[in-house]
This record gives structure tokens, C-alpha cells and sequence, in this order.
């Protein structure tokens, strides 16, 4: 393969980075659910025609770094691929990460070539896919009980849909037709994705297109180890907890290893998977670390497969962060990724002490609703529950980010493995049958050190209607670390106020079918502190 025109290397860069970009701003276009149009939960990329991938849009770290797996699983289902074809997947033991993320995968071809070249893909959270409460982040100790499961199969043929695979799809979950506009925006991205590779072979040739794919992942990798080279080597080891319902916390172990131009995670020691929902696949713990390392090496290099290629990730089979069939897994992708995250991070801050900062609140709030909509707005006033339509509303919600070494954090916003938006209240009242009757900064609830770190949220939901309410959380009972004698962040609480007006703590993970006029209050953790108070007052 000839050297890569610089020039050339960095149009190509942004050209594919484009592609990922305009398949995310059609998905969200076209999409009908709060969660995607509003909150941005999606993510899109492109990847080479051996799977490997070249391109991402700035959506979702946790979706992001698992898409590969997702791609992998399509490609080994598939014998033969055609044009228009659309492979559709939830599974997280065949490629996907938890039932609500659903995966499509497409091929495509440029030029003369009878194989793909490229192919697309989008992840997209779909607020409802079944199981045993609205919003599928169930209580649930095993996947069947999460939602509808969808093995790698083709939604789409040969541009022939699949009519009785979507049905059977729609049959099984709460919000069929908001599901189905979801899925035909995932598609329309797709179309669009496939319809800008063709032209760029069409203008470029299709030699130069896919060649310059390779020097892009080439350079990435040439990139990341230069930066990993810079790295003191070492072995780092640092161990986290989440918190597990009732039972004893599990414990996550770490040892991150520098050595030239490489690193390696080392997941040994990991608790076991637990019963309930908190665990995670494998492809969602090498999401974390490749996310940290990332965020740690310089923020120009493009990420793809290159990029990658220099972090390895290892961890026991059947341990909490590498779980198995028939484990539950809702809560590993949101809540797990990110203790996986901090623990990483506390590793490496002993080997980039000025890079690494404090802990951020550790988890996304997870809060689902549901129940059925009345039919005429004045029901909304008398709580009336008559026979109307199902919802579902799913939502993370930010908190305080940890400081650093050069500033306070970020207060009321999604740190590490989310990168969404919080729904705006107006969306929310118009589409769903509660009121946001609060929503605010949590003053004081960032560490205190010689840098603050950020202050979490309040949001307050009163519900109009007879609700189940689940709330899926961590960082409960201990706050956030700090770093260097900074203080950790004040832990997160869920409040329920009864329409009587007495108040109950709730636990952090917690389901219940909840009478018109209560409230939901959610307080989400601040991010640690950086440095002493000490040091603050002394400069």
C-alpha cells in the first residue's frame, strides 16, 4: 500500500466522519421517541468491509466501543450479503450490550465489487422492548425476563423487508408504533450512510475510497502507540465497588499494564456475575477502557479500529465485567460501564497523576416510567385512567463531573460512558402524562477540595396517572471519590413522596406501581473533589 497524501489522509478523515455524522442527524430527524429525537440516545459509524472499524460519530461512548461486536456477530450470521440488506440485533450474548440498545448493521458496495466494502451500522435505545416493566431496565435476575431478544437476522433483504419478523417484534413490547418509527429511522440512516460511501467511490474511485479507509486506521494506530510510549510503564491496580440491591457490594478489580507501546486491562479478581440486573458483557468492559484510554491519550486522533488496536482487555469468564448466559444484564451497560471507568481511571491516575481527574457521579440515574395515557386531556387533571394508550419514558440523568487537576468540574451534566441530553421539560409534558415540577442544581454537592468538583441534579416528576416506576442506580451509599485529598461527591438519593405528602428514601434499584399524585425525586450524586480544601485556601 502506497504512503497516504497527508492532505488527502485528513479529508478522508473528516469525509467518513461526516458519513457517521449525517447518519446520526437523519436518525434523530426521523426518529418519533423523546429518547432518541430529544436526549440523543443513538450512535453511528462506519466500518471497512472486513468489519473493522474506520469512522464514528460523537454519540455514545458505551455504544461505541461494543458497535465492533455487533458488526462481528452480523458479518458470522450472514453467508451472503446484498444490497439493501439490513441485519437487525439485540442479543447481549450474540453481540449486543443490553436489550434496549437495538443494533442494525448494513453492507456496502462501491464500485465493481461483488463483497461489501463498508458497511453501516446505528445503535439506538429503544425506550420499551418488553419484559417485566415499562422501559425494560427490570429488576430482573435473568435476560428473558429484560425484554424481547433479537439473535443477528435480516430485517431486511435484499431491500425486502421482513413483515413478519417486525410484527413479531412489535407484538412483544409496550409502544409498538413508536418502536416502529424508531426502527424505520435507523434504517433511513442507513440509506443515507450507503448513499454517501457510493458517492465518494463515484467521485474518488473506489480504490482510493477504501484504500484511504486503511491509512486512516494505520495512522490512528501509529498515533495511539506514540502516545502509549510516552506512558511510564508499570503494572497500576485499583478496585471499585457497586452497589448490589440488599446484598454485599461487588467488587471490581483492575491492573492496567504499560509496557512500550501498548496496555493491557486485567479484570482478575472481579467478583462473580450477581443475580440481579448489574452485569456486564465483555464487549462493554472493553468499551470502558478504550473509552478512558481515549480520553487520556490526545484528542485528535481519530477513533477506529487503529486506535484500538494497541488496548487489550482480559477478564475471567463468568466474573461480573465478562458475564454469561442466562445472566441479566440491563444495568451493566449503564451502570456497571461506569464503575468500570472509575476503576480504570484510579488505576491510571498513579501512572497520569495530572490527567486523571476525581471520580464524576458513577452512574446515569436510570429512571423509566410507565403506564397508559388518557385518552382526553382532561383526564391528565382527575388522574382518570381510562382506556388509552401505553407509554414508556426512559431518561439518565446527569450529575456532578469530578474535578482535576486544573479546574473545578462540570456541574448538571452526563460524564464518561453517556453523552446524551437531559429531555427537556417541555417534550416530556407534552408527550408523557407527568409534570416536571422541579428541576435544578443540588448546591453543595460537589467535593470540596482546591477544585470543586461539579454539583448534581434535582428533578422532580409528579405523575398524573397510576405509574410503574423503576429506578436503576448506584453511587447510593458512598459518594464519589476525590483525588489528592479532595473530598468525595455527596451520594445520590431517590425520594418518594406519597400524595399525602410523607416522604420515603427509596432504595437505589427499585420498582413499584406508584398511585396518581405521587412524586419522584431524584438527587443525582456530585463529581469528587481534587486537592485539599487546604490547598485551596493557601493559594
Amino acid at each position: 500500500m502506497p504512503d497516504a497524501d497527508p492532505i488527502l489522509l485528513e479529508l478522508y478523515r473528516h469525509r467518513f466522519e461526516g458519513v457517521a455524522d449525517e447518519m446520526g442527524v437523519t436518525l434523530r430527524r426521523t426518529s418519533h421517541s423523546p429518547n432518541i429525537k430529544e436526549r440523543l440516545d443513538f450512535s453511528c459509524a462506519v466500518f471497512d468491509g472486513g468489519g473493522a472499524l474506520v469512522a464514528q460519530a460523537a454519540h455514545i461512548p458505551v455504544h461505541l466501543g461494543a458497535m465492533p461486536a455487533s458488526v462481528d456477530a452480523a458479518r458470522a450470521a450472514v453467508d451472503a450479503w446484498a444490497e439493501g440488506d439490513v441485519v437487525i440485533l439485540n442479543d447481549p450474548y450474540a453481540g449486543g450490550t443490553h436489550l434496549p440498545d437495538v443494533t442494525m448493521v448494513s453492507p456496502v458496495f462501491v464500485g465493481t465489487a461483488d463483497a461489501p466494502s463498508f458497511f453501516v451500522a446505528s445503535r439506538a435505545h429503544h425506550a420499551d422492548v418488553g419484559g417485566m416493566t415499562p422501559g425494560s431496565l427490570p429488576l430482573a435476575t435473568e435476560l428473558v425476563q429484560e425484554g424481547t431478544i433479537i439473535p443477528p437476522v435480516k430485517l431486511v433483504d435484499g431491500g425486502t423487508r421482513n413483515d413478519a419478523l417486525l410484527r413479531t417484534l412489535l407484538r412483544n413490547v409496550r409502544t409498538p408504533e413508536e418502536r416502529r418509527g424508531d426502527l424505520s429511522a435507523q434504517r433511513a440512516a442507513h440509506t443515507v450512510g450507503a448513499e454517501r460511501l457510493q458517492a465518494l467511490a463515484e467521485a474518488h474511485g473506489a480504490n482510493e475510497v477504501t484504500t484511504y479507509a486503511r491509512h486512516l486506521q494505520a495512522y490512528s494506530e501509529r498515533r495511539t502507540r506514540a502516545a502509549l510510549s510516552d506512558w511510564p510503564a508499570g503494572t497500576y491496580a485499583f478496585a471499585d465497588d457497586v452497589e448490589v440491591g440488599d446484598a454485599d457490594p461487588a467488587t471490581i478489580r483492575v491492573a492496567a499494564t504499560v509496557q512500550g507501546d501498548t496496555i493491557t486491562f486485567d479484570f482478575d479478581g472481579t467478583g462473580d456475575a450477581v443475580d440481579g440486573n448489574l452485569n456486564a458483557v465483555l464487549p462493554i468492559t472493553k468499551s470502558a477502557c478504550y473509552y478512558v484510554v481515549q480520553g487520556l491519550t490526545r484528542g485528535d486522533i481519530p477513533g477506529n479500529a487503529g486506535s484500538l488496536a494497541p488496548v487489550s482487555v482480559t477478564a475471567p469468564e463468568g466474573c461480573l465485567v465478562n458475564a454469561e448466559a442466562p445472566h441479566a444484564v440491563a444495568g451493566g451497560n449503564v451502570e456497571t460501564s461506569q464503575r468500570i471507568v472509575d476503576t480504570v481511571l484510579g488505576a491510571l491516575a498513579q501512572a497520569l497523576p495530572d490527567r486523571v481527574p476525581a471520580a464524576g457521579q458513577g452512574t446515569m440515574n436510570n429512571l423509566t416510567l410507565g403506564g397508559t395515557r388518557p385518552e382526553r386531556t382532561e383526564d391528565v387533571a382527575s388522574g382518570l385512567r381510562p382506556g388509552g394508550s401505553p407509554f414508556a419514558y426512559y431518561e439518565t440523568i446527569g450529575g456532578g463531573m469530578g474535578a482535576h487537576a486544573d479546574g473545578d468540574g462540570l456541574s448538571g451534566v452526563h460524564v464518561h460512558m453517556t453523552n446524551t441530553l437531559n429531555t427537556p421539560v417541555e417534550a416530556l409534558e407534552q408527550t408523557y402524562p407527568f409534570r416536571i415540577v422541579a428541576y435544578r442544581l443540588r448546591p453543595g454537592s460537589g467535593g470540596a477540595g482546591r477544585f470543586r468538583g461539579g454539583d448534581g441534579l434535582v428533578r422532580v416528576y409528579e405523575l398524573l396517572v397510576p405509574t410503574t416506576a423503576t429506578m436503576l442506580s448506584t453511587r447510593r451509599n458512598r459518594g464519589p471519590w476525590g483525588r489528592n485529598g479532595g473530598k468525595p461527591g455527596a451520594p445520590g438519593r431517590t425520594v418518594l413522596i406519597h400524595p399525602d405528602g410523607r416522604e420515603e428514601e427509596l432504595p437505589a434499584h427499585v420498582s413499584r406501581t406508584l398511585p396518581a399524585g405521587s412524586r419522584v425525586r431524584v438527587e443525582t450524586p456530585g463529581g469528587g473533589g481534587f486537592g485539599t480544601p487546604a490547598d485551596k485556601n493557601a493559594s
